[in-house]
């Protein structure tokens, strides 16, 4: 076993055995690692849930978060990864790396996950983007294993067909669990005999896929399936999860049944922010991190916590400033701020004081907080 500090956390990472590599497209690659028995609470998950694989890329070790597409109960840690380029690191993790070799494996983590429910009837839609697809699976599979009474439809998008990831194995989910699954793929750059399946997945599109697909429902004569819908799971870009995130919202789904996992860095609100705030100026701020101790000032509460403390150089984790990932969770030991929309604190840590640094206004004209004690 490993400790590290990552993203500001301290990590549980341990040494796990590469027992499958497969090269899927020209640009992607799955890896399956070995769990053996001592390690098999350590590495328990919930469908949705990513680890970091920490490697050496060019004489230099790298920590990489990659989705699970194993579902728990396979009892596996399957993972889907996608090459940027020869250059980048993901190439070497591809190149150098092969059954038998061992890698250091953090203990799962992650939110993009749902509350299991066996005896409900329930509408689940899912909208992945080419790499975006791994987390989904890994949701799809558990479900259909275990909620009898779940219907799915996937709505998974890619540039063209070459690239389209993991075909053989959702063609196969799709016809062994056809009353209950439905697949729909779309292509960014390749014409399609039908137009519909042409495009990206953004506002339009749900707009064809709600008129043209969730329509008419067998079970309600007197609605549609779009209505029965409970939750929504998003995966991808940035700009595809802002666009259906609001897209689903605007048609009805409440915010907190749209789950979303981010594929990249992105610094933009998903959602509009639609409250004012007094004006503070002259804002004092003291923080812990890392066991020190730091006081600043802001000018004012125009700018969100995070934003403001990066702008003044200190080393605060962060990944997304979105509101999903969690890297920038700390305590609020003084003050009041304003959080915004999270994807990722539950309403119990919300009350004991637990704050997004990237999604929090500064309320009072003192704030302190404590990214230690998390």
């Amino acid at each position: 076993m490993e400790q590290q500090i990552y993203k500001g956390k301290l990590t549980q990472f341990h040494w796990l055995k590469i027992a499958k590599k497969e090269e899927l497209t020209k640009n992607t690659f799955s890896l399956e690692f070995e769990i053996p028995e001592n390690l098999k609470e350590n590495f328990k998950f919930d469908a949705g849930q990513f680890v970091s694989v920490k490697f050496q890329s060019h004489g230099i070790d790298v920590i990489n978060d990659y989705s699970m597409t194993s579902a728990p109960y396979e009892k596996k840690i399957g993972l889907g990864i996608r090459v940027t380029s020869q250059e980048g690191a993901t190439f070497q993790l591809f190149k150098n790396y092969n059954v038998g070799d061992e890698l250091l494996v953090s203990e799962p983590s992650g939110r993009f996950t749902l509350v299991s429910k066996p005896s409900e009837f329930r509408t689940i839609i899912g909208f992945a983007a080419g790499i975006g697809i791994t987390p989904i699976l890994s949701h799809f599979k558990n479900i259909l294993h275990n909620e009898p009474r779940t219907r799915l439809f996937l709505f998974f998008g890619n540039k063209n067909s070459e690239e389209l990831i993991y075909r053989d194995l959702l063609d196969n989910l799709a016809r062994t669990c056809g009353d209950r699954l439905q697949i729909f793929y779309f292509f960014s750059q390749e014409k399609t005999a039908d137009q519909f399946f042409y495009g990206r997945l953004d506002e339009k599109k749900l707009h064809l896929i709600i008129n043209q697909v969730l329509h008419l429902d067998d079970t309600d004569e007197e609605s549609t399936i779009w209505d029965a819908v409970d939750e929504v799971l998003i995966c991808g870009k940035g700009e595809m999860i802002k666009t259906l995130a609001n897209a689903c919202y605007h048609h009805g789904i409440p915010k907190k049944n749209i789950h979303f996992e981010l594929f990249e860095e992105y610094n933009d609100d998903i959602y509009p922010i639609e409250k004012e705030f007094p004006l503070i100026e002259g804002v004092k701020v003291e923080f812990t991190m890392f066991g020190k101790d730091y006081h600043t000032e802001f000018p004012n509460n125009k700018e969100k916590i995070l934003q403001q403390l990066l702008v003044q150089n200190f080393p605060v984790p962060y990944s997304c400033k979105s509101g999903i990932c969690g890297s920038c969770e700390c305590l609020l030991e003084e003050g009041e701020v304003e959080l915004l929309e999270n994807e990722y604190l539950t309403e119990k840590e919300e009350q004991q004081g637990k704050i997004l640094a990237c999604m929090s206004i500064a309320k009072t004209r003192k704030i302190k907080l404590n990214f230690d004690l998390i």
